[in-house]
This record gives C-alpha cells, sequence and structure tokens, in this order.
C-alpha cells in the first residue's frame, strides 16, 4: 500500500476542476491509454491570464490529485507564471509523492507543457517557427517517453539512476530494452555540466579523495557494463595518475581484456577524470 498524504487522499476522492472547457484557448495531452495513464488539460486564457482549467484523466489515484491541484495552482496565473512550474511543484503541493509514483507529476507537467508549447497570445504562430523547432526523440517506445522528458526530469529532480528515471518517467520501465539509451543521457547530462564548471585539479584532491572520485566512476559507469557481460571490475591500487584494476569473472579470462581495459575502461576514466590517466590491468 502506498503512503499518501493527506492532501493526496482529499483530491484524489473529492477532484477539482474536472471536465472540458469546449471553447478553450489551449489543450494538451500526456501520457497513452496503452501505458495506462493519460491526461487531457483544458485552459481559459484572457489577457494573459489563465482564467480557468479543466482535466480529463485515466489512470491511478496520484495521477487524478496531480492533475486535480495543477488546476487549482494554474487558475489565476499568467502564462509565464505557468510555464514555470515543474512536476517538484505539482508534487510538493501534493505533500510529496511515492517515488514510484513520481511520473504522475511529470505527467501533469508534460500536459501543461504541450498545452503552452504553442500558445501565443495573438493566436498566430508562423509555420516556420514551428519547423524550426528542435525536434525529439522517442527513447522509450512502450511509454511513448522521449529524450527531452527524461532530460527534464532529470534536470528538475537531480536524477542519477535509470531506476529513479523510470519512477519519474515509466521510461523503462516495460520492456527494458531503452535502459542503456536512459543510462547514456544521464551519463552525458552530468558530462555536461562537469564540463560546464572549472576542473578541479586531482594535485589538490588529498588521496582519499582522489580514490573516492576514481572509484565512484568505477562503480557508477564501468562496473554496471562489464557486469551486463558476465563480468566485473575491482579497483587494486592508484599511484597518482596510474590506476591498477583487475577484471572479474567472465572479463578475466577474456582474451579482448586489453581492449577492454584500455578502449572501455580508461577511456571511461578519461573523460571523466582527465585525459593523463593510465590503467594498469593486474592479473
Amino acid at each position: 500500500m502506498w503512503d499518501y498524504s493527506e492532501k493526496v487522499m482529499d483530491h484524489y476522492r473529492h477532484p477539482r476542476n474536472v471536465g472540458t472547457i469546449e471553447d478553450a484557448d489551449a489543450v494538451g495531452t500526456a501520457g497513452s491509454l496503452v501505458c495506462g495513464d493519460q491526461l487531457k488539460i483544458y485552459l481559459k486564457i484572457k489577457d494573459n491570464i489563465v482564467t480557468d482549467a479543466k482535466f480529463q484523466t485515466f489512470g491511478c489515484g496520484s495521477a487524478v490529485a496531480s492533475s486535480s491541484i495543477l488546476t487549482e495552482m494554474i487558475i489565476g496565473k499568467t502564462v509565464d507564471e505557468v510555464r514555470k512550474i515543474t512536476n517538484k511543484d505539482i508534487a510538493d503541493q501534493l505533500g510529496g509523492l511515492p517515488p514510484e509514483k513520481m511520473h504522475c507529476s511529470v505527467m501533469g507537467y508534460e500536459a501543461l507543457e504541450d498545452a503552452l508549447k504553442e500558445y501565443k497570445s495573438e493566436g498566430y504562430i508562423p509555420m516556420e517557427e514551428i519547423q524550426n523547432k528542435q525536434k525529439e526523440t522517442m527513447v522509450c517506445t512502450c511509454f511513448q517517453v522521449t529524450d527531452k522528458v527524461i532530460i527534464d526530469a532529470i534536470k528538475t529532480n537531480g536524477l542519477k539512476t535509470v531506476e529513479e528515471v523510470t519512477n519519474y518517467t515509466k521510461a523503462g520501465g516495460a520492456c527494458g530494452r531503452c535502459k542503456g539509451a536512459i543510462q547514456n543521457i544521464i551519463d552525458k547530462y552530468y558530462n555536461e555540466q562537469a564540463d560546464s564548471k572549472p576542473q578541479e585539479s586531482s594535485q589538490k584532491l588529498t588521496h582519499t579523495q582522489w580514490v573516492i572520485k576514481i572509484n565512484n566512476v568505477i562503480e557508477s559507469q564501468i562496473s554496471p557494463e562489464l557486469v551486463k557481460d558476465g563480468g566485473d571490475i575491482e579497483l587494486v591500487d592508484i599511484k597518482d595518475k596510474d590506476i591498477y584494476v583487475k577484471l572479474k569473472g567472465m572479463c578475466s579470462g577474456c582474451k579482448n581484456s586489453t581492449i577492454t581495459i584500455k578502449a572501455f575502461v580508461e577511456t571511461t576514466l578519461k573523460h571523466a577524470l582527465g585525459e593523463d590517466i593510465n590503467v594498469i590491468e593486474v592479473k
């Protein structure tokens, strides 16, 4: 049984603003009936202020509660204020959601974004402006989740694992074939964040800090990939920029172990820690 807040239960049992708006100025959808959850939100906008909002949803209690409270959050606000609402804001207004139900708040955010992405107060959008918008890539075909949705969830909520992304977006929650792609998106996002900050010199770190930093990369980025093939890796020793590791399991006796060390292990560590890294295999 999920541990729901009183506010979640209230909005689930007594949802606000259920229905449609026939002459809506903006309409957005998120989710899919095929996936089990779908939300459609209708907005009435006057003088750049949301004067009314209604929703229709098919889903669990968390989906109903998230949709209900979202309509309350946006009525009376300007379009610019509404655009800034995130899934975290929705969950916070409900007093929190179980991790496995955070995707319901994301669905509300997606529907709202969908409703407003083409909205302009003057009511006209040049076709070339629509065509020039960056296309999104479908990552999870089971739940129709794009890379933009995943990146937004990572950025807003500080997600760092595939499991967390699944909880927040449902991506990877069915066949699981997209989990590798999700991990790549996570890695790319945090690598870009690291690259945008001044690089921390290893000489300024204590030996213990340097060991921890190397071990974090091995455990989070390298070991999980080797485990998929029946192998693993162990950190043996560190002497400045020389990192001694030992391959385990299926990897230890593989004739391509040298390629694994240089092409994967060393490359991954260099990307995370600096080009002067040297990985040495211990037999």
